[in-house]
């Protein structure tokens, strides 16, 4: 890999983190402003949201619609999975391999 090649790859690799984190806190928010979050500090990006019951199955909906209205991905029936949006961490890769697979923005 060439010199120039290697600084296209650490730009790209860097807007990608930025944008993983930008999606990890509008996520982490979004929980935040619409369940009840005790202390939002205990909010892990490994913890379920189903399973800490800070999510339901309706929440879960919501969660989707945020997805899909404010981060611009289509969620498919078979993609609604826990490998997916089981928590934060999980939503922000799911994010970031459907933008990926959608290509670059026109």
């Amino acid at each position: 890999m060439s010199r120039q090649q290697g600084a296209v790859a650490d730009v790209t690799r860097r807007q990608l983190e930025e944008v993983a984190l930008e999606t990890r806190d509008r996520m982490r928010q979004f929980v935040v402003d619409n369940f009840y979050v005790a202390d939002p500090s205990d909010l892990a990006d490994d913890t379920s949201l189903i399973n800490s019951g800070l999510v339901d199955s309706t929440g879960m909906l919501e969660v989707i619609a945020f997805l899909e209205s404010e981060l611009g991905v289509r969620v498919m029936d078979q993609e609604m999975i826990p490998a997916n949006l089981e928590t934060i961490g999980r939503i922000v890769d799911f994010v970031a391999r459907k933008r990926a697979a959608a290509g670059p923005a026109t």
